[in-house]
């Protein structure tokens, strides 16, 4: 299984647990593991299972708004205009039964936000024609700026693991 993983971070905790699952989905099969700006349009043809993770920003991904606002709380360079939502609005059918998951990060509050990031890939993923593994994966950041906690990091870790024996599972065992 060869897989990709592509991710939005701002502030870096996204990042964290980008790695982590793909470090997860090593145990499976041949990795990629890149931010958005480099990821282009669409993964290669080999690639089996396409992994997208952002934060929940507000109601769901992030836009050049939420991106602008963020510019003022790191100082780590962020590209304004592209983030996985425009990503996958340019992106292209991928080819018939291609296999994605999606998953996002967001930070513990006392009421969780009304929308979520995984929800609103998984349904753009869909959309494009690929063929969800299973539910968004949620993943908790207790601050804004990170970092990323242990527990969190080792679920999605776990996480990984699972989609890729999955992918793998299916591949072997087609119906």
């Amino acid at each position: 299984m060869h897989a990709r993983v592509v991710y939005e971070s701002l502030f870096g905790s996204t990042a964290e647990f980008a790695e982590a699952v793909a470090a997860g989905l090593r145990a499976s099969g041949t990795v990629e593991v890149m931010n958005v700006v480099a990821a282009g349009e669409q993964p290669e043809p080999t690639v089996d299972l396409l992994v997208v993770g952002a934060r929940t920003h507000l109601f769901g991904m992030s836009g050049t708004r939420e991106r602008r606002i963020a510019t003022h709380r790191t100082s780590a360079p962020i590209v304004i205009d592209l983030g996985i939502r425009e990503w996958l609005a340019n992106a292209h059918a991928p080819a018939p039964g291609t296999r994605a998951a999606a998953f996002e990060t967001r930070v513990v509050h006392l009421l969780p936000p009304p929308g979520s990031a995984a929800h609103s890939i998984g349904k753009q993923l869909r959309r494009l024609g690929y063929q969800l593994v299973g539910d968004p994966a949620e993943f908790l950041v207790y601050n804004v700026l990170g970092p990323a906690s242990t527990k969190e990091l080792k679920r999605a870790k776990a996480w990984g693991e699972r989609i890729g024996r999955t992918e793998v599972d299916r591949q072997a065992h087609p119906l």
